[in-house]
């Protein structure tokens, strides 16, 4: 990118590395900026995040002719961002590292993006404009993450199954858009010479998905992931807002709102999909990544997203049945309140030890930094590195210096031949 700017980039991306067109698209857009652009992604993203979610909440109330009070949607939405972002086990790799965020966190939310048109369309045009979202939406994601891909073919397909007898046309046909997209995008990124690289490199080439072992690998990784997800708290945080939701919202003349008829076939359905699209996700990425995909919680935010929306779908749903029940809310709006207080509060407590983790490497990293630069300056083409890792990230000699991978990216990044293992710091 340094060198040959985004041609560069996204030429390094399909013919050599994994095919990711748009992934390579978005590393030039933060990285092009330098370090300052790895400073700001996490805030960058965080924002753009809550943006779409709250315009996605925003719109589908007004579809559905319901309001709710000023500042509730916002609630929500950022409920969902902080639970979304912070709540998985490893917050560096999933909100601050780039690199990561593009292709795991990233792809969903702008899969979200892509039915904000559809909710509010309202004439031909919208709708129009709608399918083309859709359709270039789905191009875009099919070059950017293979699991998001495989999430948003399963949601629609659930979606198009709960349409059956319904006269839809329009969100037929945005879903059928979206599908071609994807599946348009996906085999772009697939028949790319850097994906049969990057398999080749992992050993998966030729290797079935669909082999018994296989399947039961990923069965077995996305049960331990399951129980990690279950178990844990701050997701409660997404139930309460949802319960906030259902309590509040009113229909038109301020009534309140009962329950959908197929409200009971519609909660199936949203859970189903997640264990489908959650299961599926993990399939895909066993074969490059093994047991490992247990531990690499980085590629199940392809889901998770679908996972939180799935409780705030539920937490509406009791908190609807709650208000029809209940003369006074009051005592119940209160401890879905305080519930998503008590979340923010403990997802802050470790990114503060987070912070502190990420300033003791950054100094280093400055320091070891000027060194390698002035050393290249004079000339020297092989020079001593200090692995300097934060939240388990993969650095140059992993493993006391026995994996050497990506100690080329190093050497390249200073100009230099190569880069020797060192344990002290210049």
């Amino acid at each position: 990118m340094r060198d040959e700017g985004l041609p560069g980039m996204v030429g390094k991306f399909y013919l050599k590395d994994n095919g990711r067109i748009a992934n390579a698209v978005l590393v030039w857009a933060y990285g092009r900026f330098g370090v300052a652009g790895q400073q700001w992604f996490g805030l960058v993203s965080c924002v753009v995040t809550l943006g779409i979610v709250w315009a996605v909440t925003v719109s589908a109330l007004r579809r559905g002719s319901l309001t709710a009070p000023r500042g509730v949607p916002l609630l929500v939405a950022s409920m969902v961002t902080a639970v979304f972002l912070f709540a998985t086990p490893n917050t560096y790799k999933t909100f601050y590292w780039p690199a990561s965020s593009v292709s795991h966190t990233m792809a969903p939310v702008l899969a979200c993006a892509a039915a904000v048109p559809l909710l509010r369309a309202r004439s031909r045009g919208g709708r129009r404009c709608a399918l083309v979202t859709a359709l270039v939406t789905g191009l875009c994601l099919g070059t950017l993450s293979e699991e998001a891909s495989v999430v948003v073919l399963v949601v629609l397909s659930a979606v198009l199954l709960l349409l059956v007898g319904q006269r839809r046309a329009h969100v037929r046909g945005w879903c059928l858009a979206g599908m071609a997209g994807t599946v348009a995008g996906t085999l772009v990124l697939y028949t790319s010479p850097g994906a049969s690289s990057r398999r080749k490199r992992f050993g998966t080439d030729g290797v079935s998905f669909l082999a018994p072992d296989s399947l039961l690998g990923s069965l077995r990784g996305f049960g331990h992931i399951l129980g990690t997800l279950l178990t844990t708290w701050a997701y409660l945080g997404a139930v309460a807002a949802g319960i906030l939701l259902g309590l509040l919202i009113r229909g038109p003349g301020g009534r309140r709102v009962a329950l959908p008829e197929r409200w009971p076939l519609l909660s199936c359905a949203g859970v189903l999909t997640f264990l489908v699209s959650g299961y599926l996700c993990t399939v895909v990425a066993y074969s490059a990544f093994g047991e490992s995909v247990t531990t690499s919680s980085r590629i199940w935010n392809d889901y998770l997203l679908l996972y939180v929306a799935v409780l705030v779908g539920a937490g509406a749903v009791v908190g609807i049945a709650l208000g029809l029940r209940l003369h006074r809310t009051g005592a119940v709006q209160a401890a879905g309140a305080g519930v998503c207080a008590v979340v923010c509060l403990a997802l802050a407590v470790p990114l503060g030890r987070l912070e502190h983790d990420m300033r003791v490497r950054a100094v280093k990293w400055d320091r070891q930094d000027q060194w390698l630069r002035a050393r290249a300056a004079d000339g020297d083409r092989v020079l001593p590195y200090k692995p300097l890792s934060v939240s388990g990230m993969v650095e140059p000699f992993r493993h006391h210096g026995r994996k050497v991978w990506p100690a080329t990216c190093v050497a390249d990044y200073y100009h230099l031949e190569r880069i020797t293992y060192s344990l002290k710091l210049p």
